[in-house]
């Protein structure tokens, strides 16, 4: 790609998702949708004008990042960890119950092959932290208490994909799987997030005290962008998802964050507040991209519209993908909007799911109308979600008010 074609498509990009976004808001949808169709509209599925390239992709990137940074800013590390044991149940039977159900579906209802079947059931396990909590955020719910459940499960979901993409992966190479390096990639995941908040708030300390000492403008915003890139970056040294060190470095910046042990190192309501403020365009600036991107990669062509079995297949995986989503936060200890509002915030497969699908394409084991199912049924957990969550905030919002 030359330099006027992505500038240009870079414009169409910015340009369309802004306009969708306005008109989502408008219909009283979330901002999300819009994005997400204005992806749709420009990419192969409809006009076919900008295609989902390595470059877009990168950009995408950052903005989850920071978009995952700019949740951990915001969240009660306290009220975190108090919806520990639910968020991890929520997040297990939302790992277990997807994948068992897929893959008996695939393997025996249909009876596709071992590694079709494992590479299907391992596509509907995912969880778009991004979509939930973008959604969660344009309701004005995202530091209500069924958030923090949803944020913890997506956190430990997102590990768990990131775990068994591995082990598919080399599954499919080798014919086997070594439990050992995925051991010690999860016990470096574990020793990552327990340490990087810690040295994220000793790091910021040295930015808040350059900053102080500075003449020239730009420095948080700068020195917070190389910080959570950095965390970002190590966070994928050790085998973690990227935007976990973005989370990290947030939960550090937080006014709710304290360091263990009882280590002496007290907040700056002042310097956190410049930063959320500083942080805040450019946040603004590459989210948007990262769910415009999630709608380009969903080429809807790759499907053919005339075969019984796509339909077919594609709706009963849809169903399996629904349900063993929603069916573990149905036995929480809460009052039922409030289980249905977690189990429907897990469902959105997105950009997650996607990368178990390319994966499997790109590697000759799902190929043909098993494909197109696929992508129908990440499309439609990605869509429909935001339209189901916006009528139960409508319907139940002072009662959740109530709640936590």
């Amino acid at each position: 790609m030359n330099s006027q074609t992505f500038l240009l498509q870079l414009l169409g990009i910015l340009v369309a998702s802004r306009i969708f976004a306005e008109f989502a808001v408008r219909l009283k949808f979330p901002s999300v949708i819009g994005e997400l169709l204005a992806g749709v509209m420009l990419g192969p599925s409809l006009l076919g004008w900008i295609e989902p390239a390595q470059t877009f992709r990168l950009l995408a990137e950052i903005g989850i990042i920071l978009l995952l940074f700019e949740v951990g800013l915001e969240t009660d590390v306290m009220q975190l960890v108090r919806a520990g044991a639910k968020s991890f149940a929520v997040a297990m039977s939302g790992f277990i119950l997807p994948f068992m159900l897929g893959f008996v579906l695939c393997f025996w209802a249909f009876e596709l092959k071992l590694i079709v079947s494992l590479f299907v059931a391992g596509t509907i396990t995912a969880t778009s932290i991004g979509i939930t909590l973008r959604v969660l955020s344009d309701l004005k719910r995202q530091h209500g208490h069924e958030a923090q459940v949803i944020l913890g499960a997506a956190v430990i979901d997102d590990i768990l994909g990131i775990l068994l993409l591995a082990l598919l992966y080399e599954f499919s190479v080798s014919g086997n799987i070594n439990f050992t390096e995925s051991g010690k990639v999860l016990l470096f995941v574990v020793l990552f997030f327990a340490m990087a908040p810690a040295a994220a708030k000793l790091m910021s300390a040295i930015i808040q005290h350059f900053d102080s000492a500075s003449d020239l403008p730009g420095l948080i915003p700068t020195s917070i962008v190389s910080l959570v890139l950095f965390f970002a970056w190590l966070a994928h040294a050790i085998g973690a998802p990227e935007l976990l060190g973005g989370f990290a470095a947030g939960l550090a910046l937080s006014r709710r964050f304290f360091l263990p042990f009882g280590l002496a190192m007290h907040n700056n309501p002042a310097f956190n507040e410049m930063v959320a403020k500083q942080m805040l365009p450019i946040i603004n600036l590459f989210t948007p991209i990262f769910f415009v991107v999630v709608g380009l990669s969903l080429n809807l062509r790759q499907v053919d519209w005339n075969s019984p079995f796509v339909y077919i297949f594609a709706g009963s995986l849809f169903l399996v993908a629904v349900a063993g989503k929603i069916a573990g936060p149905l036995f929480l200890r809460e009052p039922a909007h409030v289980r249905w509002a977690v189990g429907i915030s897990m469902v959105p497969r997105g950009e997650v799911g996607l990368i178990f699908a390319e994966l499997g394409r790109v590697n000759g084991i799902l190929v043909d109308n098993v494909y197109a199912a696929t992508i129908i049924v990440i499309a439609l957990t990605t869509i429909l979600p935001p339209f189901l969550l916006r009528t139960i905030y409508t319907r139940y919002g002072d009662r959740f008010g109530e709640t936590g």
